[in-house]
């Protein structure tokens, strides 16, 4: 076991656990943040997706000994400030939810997305997107909602706190 300072969500967070943990458990057993999720276990389906320094990062392959304490980790649960983001509001708009268990995964993705592309074209989503499988065929619905999200962050900015 070894103790960890993270800053998860905009919080500091001490665990003690083992140091190949992958960063979900942690997220998700220690630090008490249930959104982000299991899929595959193998870094291929994207249901795992944290940002880590903004970045999308697969959760189930992070070792916690590979995060430094200068590092930072945003959950779907940090997205918004305790508010909405345009993409989660866009996510309900556009009824992307079926079964819902990729759908933290999805939007992380499209968030980063969004962070470095604000204005992408459907093939830049589909290429953003690729690494996140939703095994109820919703891509039509994510892609607009990507769009909607774009359009709404372009009147308001960061997109945080959209009704």
């Amino acid at each position: 076991m070894a103790v960890y300072n993270l800053t998860v969500n905009n919080k500091k967070v001490k665990v003690d656990v083992e140091p190949d943990m992958p960063l979900l458990w942690v997220v998700r057993d220690f630090v008490g943040l249930k959104g982000t999720k299991f899929g595959c276990g193998m870094a291929l389906c994207g249901a795992c997706t944290v940002h880590l320094n903004g970045e999308p990062a697969r959760s189930c392959q992070t070792p916690i000994s590979s995060i430094s304490k200068t590092d930072k980790i945003t959950t779907i649960e940090g997205i918004g400030d305790g508010q909405l983001n345009a993409v989660q509001k866009a996510w309900i708009e556009e009824q992307v939810p079926q079964c819902g268990y990729c759908q933290s995964g999805q939007i992380m993705t499209a968030v980063a997305l969004l962070k470095s592309n604000p204005n992408p074209d459907d093939a830049a989503i589909d290429s953003a997107m690729s690494g996140n499988l939703c095994r109820c065929g919703t891509y039509d619905r994510i892609r607009k909602a990507v769009h909607r999200a774009a359009d709404t962050m372009k009147v308001s900015g960061n997109g945080i706190g959209q009704k």
